[in-house]
């Protein structure tokens, strides 16, 4: 009867976090909305979904290759990120990558176009030391944060 009972209660659980997802998902403002058609006419397979309080983001198809975007609520554009190939990366970036972090394997690159203009995002890792990092256009280092402190961050925001 126990073991019922809390299958019972995790079913609840796991609709009732379904229905939230879905009561959020696509309800961005109208200003998103116009503003994220205004950015991407031709963008395809549009998913919405709050980020945080403020911000909205949206998943989508531009020319085959899936893309994110992030709008405040009043429909100021943010950013757009997409992952990159390794032969996509400028050769000034990755040899910036290399020599700041010797010994690291790349996971993950990703191109982002902000306010502050173009940053390349790095997810590396060696042995179980695993980083996130931030390369502009020039090879400068901008950011550098373990990937711990980018899941206890989330896991903090989460509450």
């Amino acid at each position: 009867m126990k073991k019922a009972i809390i299958g019972i209660g995790l079913v609840f659980v796991a609709v009732a976090a379904l229905a939230f997802t879905t009561a959020t998902k696509d309800k961005a403002p109208q200003a998103v909305k116009d503003a994220f058609a205004k950015k991407f006419p031709t963008a395809k397979k549009v998913d919405w979904e709050k980020e945080n309080d403020k911000e909205w983001e949206a998943e989508f198809e531009l020319d085959k290759v899936e893309y994110s975007a992030n709008f405040l609520e009043d429909g100021t554009w943010q950013e757009t990120e997409h992952e990159l190939e390794i032969s996509e990366v400028p050769q000034n970036v990755l040899n910036a990558l290399k020599s700041n972090f010797p010994n690291y394997e790349l996971e993950e690159a990703e191109m982002a176009e902000t306010l502050a203009g173009i940053l390349y995002e790095f997810e590396i890792e060696k042995g179980k030391e695993e980083l996130e990092i931030a390369i502009d256009a020039n090879g400068k280092v901008v950011k550098q944060s373990s990937k711990e402190d980018e899941d206890d961050d989330e896991d903090e925001g989460d509450d």
